[in-house]
């Protein structure tokens, strides 16, 4: 009884486990799953989850800039590179997540259509599309539209936006009939359908690495990492429009 009793003192007495503050640097396709990720992690294990979503580039450049992220998941492998290049992540910890296709969509429910109809379909309206020249689904559209020689066609039509869920919400509130976003961006949004899918040969495959940084402060950013390749993730990114790469 005497140990018992004595035992019992001893755990009364130890320090409860204090819950971490995750903080995380995602590219702006990815927030309805990772919303509903962050919550059952945040259920499950009492850590705090806070989630900044953007552009992939603007988020790198934040990132170098010194910005306090423990996990950084780009949509693109270039703008990871570049933070690894500037010692900004810890490479042992990178991996290629996700995967992801390109959709031309339009407000409502579309009839399908050829991508190659993109010129005709669009008549004198706007192009939907995230930033061209920095921002990975813009990237990706501009060098599917070069490769199916539509670009020259359209250049002149495109709205481009900060991001792909900017350009995502130009489409479903009817201020351009058009846009070149994620299929997942399709799912998300049930404003709009999907016109066509392009090739996958029209573009580099959509591959989303993710990454912990040096930054990072607590170890639970190394968990949750790992914990998105895994279930009930994994289930929420599928059925999202993602495929999970690992």
């Amino acid at each position: 009884m005497r140990l018992s009793f004595l035992a019992a003192a001893l755990i009364a007495l130890a320090p409860a486990a204090q819950a971490d503050e995750i903080t995380i640097f995602a590219a702006a396709s990815l927030k309805d799953a990772l919303d509903e990720i962050a919550a059952d992690w945040q259920a499950s294990h009492g850590d705090t989850v806070v989630i900044s979503y953007a552009g992939s580039s603007q988020l790198a450049k934040q990132i170098q800039e010194g910005a306090p992220a423990d996990l950084f998941i780009s949509a693109s492998t270039a703008w990871m590179d570049a933070v690894q290049d500037s010692g900004d992540i810890d490479p042992a910890t990178r991996r290629d997540l996700l995967g992801n296709t390109l959709v031309l969509v339009s407000t409502g429910k579309p009839a399908e259509a050829a991508v190659t109809e993109l010129p005709g379909l669009l008549g004198d309206g706007k192009l939907a599309m995230a930033m061209v020249d920095s921002v990975p689904a813009g990237q990706y559209g501009k060098a599917a539209l070069t490769a199916l020689g539509l670009w020259e066609q359209v250049e002149g039509q495109v709205a481009q936006a900060d991001n792909v869920r900017a350009a995502l919400k130009l489409v479903a509130t009817g201020e351009a009939p058009l846009g070149i976003v994620y299929g997942s961006d399709a799912v998300a949004e049930p404003g709009v359908g999907v016109v066509a899918t392009f090739p996958a040969d029209s573009h580099e495959q959509i591959t989303y690495p993710a990454a912990v940084t040096r930054a990072a402060d607590t170890p639970q950013a190394a968990a949750f990492l790992d914990s998105l390749s895994q279930e009930p993730a994994r289930s929420v990114f599928e059925s999202q429009g993602f495929t999970v790469t690992q």
